[in-house]
C-alpha cells in the first residue's frame, strides 16, 4: 500500500510561509538561507530535511559558501515542519 501524502509548511520569523508537497516523505525542518550579495542583491536558497541535526549541518557549509561566494552577510534559520493533509 502506498503512503499516504500530506503537505508541509513552515513558518519563518520574518512571516515567509513555505508549503511543501504533497509528499509522503518525513521531512521535519526546513532551512534557509538569505544571503546578501556585494551591490545590495539578494539570493535565498532553501531546504527540508529529516532530522534537526541535518538542518543545523548546513549552518557549516552556508559559511564556507559566503567566504567562497563573497556574500557581504547571511542569515540561516531553521524551522520546524507542520503536517496537514490539504
Amino acid at each position: 500500500m502506498a503512503k499516504k501524502k500530506y503537505y508541509l509548511t513552515a513558518t519563518l520569523p520574518d512571516g515567509y510561509v513555505k508549503t511543501i508537497g504533497p509528499t509522503a516523505t518525513d521531512f521535519t525542518h526546513y532551512w534557509r538561507i538569505v544571503a546578501e550579495l556585494p551591490g545590495g542583491r539578494t539570493e535565498v536558497f532553501w531546504g527540508h530535511t529529516k532530522s534537526l541535526a541535518d538542518a543545523r549541518r548546513k549552518r557549516g557549509a552556508a559559511d564556507d559558501a559566503a567566504a567562497a561566494r563573497g556574500w557581504t552577510s547571511h542569515r540561516f534559520e531553521i524551522v520546524e515542519l507542520v503536517r496537514s493533509t490539504g
